[in-house]
């Protein structure tokens, strides 16, 4: 059969042209949801549609733009230059006057403009001449000039449910049986295999079922080994160049913090799995175990440590099982976040007393000038002590605060605890002495 090639590709055949087509973002397209409203009234503001490919940011900013009858010129940050898009927007203001509505500027991709650029945008939207709306896939939190993403209004989109993602299959075999002249059919294990590969992404869909179509004998309905056979990789559901990787450290993390085992190991492998830098992960193990562990455990700085040194050996996948006994062990390890008060502490006291110079019983006299300050002057050398510390001062006479770390109760930190009292009694007893 010759296969027709003027219906492809279906991401594009099948966009929807209006609101009542548009699948999935229930929380925006609903009943009296924002983009309800925004059609209803006819009425648009500046706003970026945030969230994974294929979720349907750009077709329902087209959508917002084409029901609600605006003037409008498309953009795509990663072909158009900022110097093309200032044309436009400087022509802006006649265009409103004699239009009676402000150009609507759509960007798509607006996350690739560097944020000097972005500031391009400011004036006009803060003059109403346009109305900004971008499209991104990176947290706009980050991509986005913070006085720019004041004047949006963020609307994030979320994967798409298999029910959506079932119509929009639906919807695809029949425009290739009406267009095609073709038959295409899936097993239910197939179809599922299909729903499951896109998580969540219609074009990740589209562009799979493009291709079964290609190469499937039209006599019978696709089975489920065909279908793994043209995916030929499992796809984790992971953008690690995007959010997702903060989002699943993050989770990883906070995990490992509860002493939770079974979601510390459900993160590591999401990540691992979605093809993620093992380095990049034993980074965050390491710090981990100082941040959440500290004192209480110096074993676990010790394995993750050796666990990195072990991974580089072997590197992967072998050496994934390195990571696997870090995750585990630092979940069950005692919890202590006493070296992490201190450091926030110390940042705070050492900005606070940063003028204070050090004792000068405690500055070497290694030259004439500081030993003619009286440098190193009523020094005591603690090993000269029978309790091997003296009542030297080595902090400065200024500072008044004390307990800058404090350990807790749990695992090793209880000997440091001990330690810290043991001090502080002998310095006590010293002072009683004198």
């Amino acid at each position: 059969m010759e296969i027709r090639h003027d219906f492809f590709p279906l991401a594009d055949k099948l966009r929807p042209g209006c609101l009542a087509e548009f699948e999935g973002q229930n929380h925006l397209t609903g009943r009296q949801k924002i983009v309800q409203a925004l059609v209803l009234s006819k009425n648009l503001a500046s706003m970026i549609f945030w969230g994974p490919p294929g979720t349907g940011k750009t077709t329902l900013a087209r959508i917002l733009v084409r029901e609600t009858g605006y003037p409008a010129a498309e953009f795509s940050a990663t072909v158009s230059g900022i110097a093309e898009i200032k044309k436009i927007m400087e022509k802006s203001k006649a265009a409103r006057n004699d239009q009676g509505k402000p150009l609507v500027l759509f960007v798509d991709e607006i996350h690739h403009f560097n944020r000097s650029v972005q500031d391009a945008f400011l004036p006009y939207v803060e003059r109403g001449d346009v109305i900004l709306l971008g499209t991104t896939t990176e947290n706009p939190a980050y991509k986005i000039n913070r006085a720019l993403l004041s004047r949006l209004k963020i609307l994030e989109l979320f994967p798409l449910k298999n029910e959506h993602l079932a119509r929009i299959l639906n919807r695809a075999l029949a425009f290739i049986h009406e267009n095609g002249s073709a038959d295409l059919r899936f097993t239910p294990e197939a179809e599922a295999v299909v729903i499951g590969y896109s998580n969540g992404d219609s074009r990740r869909l589209l562009n799979l079922v493009e291709i079964v179509f290609q190469t499937a004998d039209h006599c019978e309905a696709v089975d489920k080994t065909f279908v793994l056979d043209v995916i030929q990789s499992k796809v984790a559901g992971y953008d690690r160049s995007g959010d997702d990787r903060y989002q699943y450290i993050s989770a990883l993390h906070k995990s490992v913090r509860n002493s939770d085992v079974d979601a510390s190991l459900f993160w590591l492998y999401r990540m691992l799995e979605g093809g993620e830098d093992p380095l990049y992960i034993l980074r965050r193990l390491v710090r981990i175990a100082v941040e959440d562990i500290g004192l209480a455990d110096p074993e676990a700085l010790r394995l993750c440590l050796n666990a990195k040194q072990a991974y580089e050996f072997l590197g992967s996948p072998e050496g994934d099982l390195f990571l696997t006994e870090a995750a585990v062990y630092l979940a069950l390890a005692p919890k202590s976040n006493a070296l992490y008060r201190a450091d926030g502490k110390m940042k705070e006291i050492t900005e606070k007393y940063k003028l204070l110079p050090v004792p000068l019983q405690i500055v070497n006299p290694d030259n004439f000038i500081a030993a003619g300050k009286g440098a190193g002057k009523d020094y005591i050398y603690a090993h000269d002590c029978p309790e091997k510390t003296s009542l030297l001062p080595t902090l400065p006479a200024g500072v008044l605060e004390r307990g800058f770390y404090e350990p807790s109760g749990m695992g090793f930190e209880k000997n440091i605890r001990e330690r810290l009292a043991y001090w502080k009694k002998i310095k006590n007893e010293m002072k009683k002495k004198v």
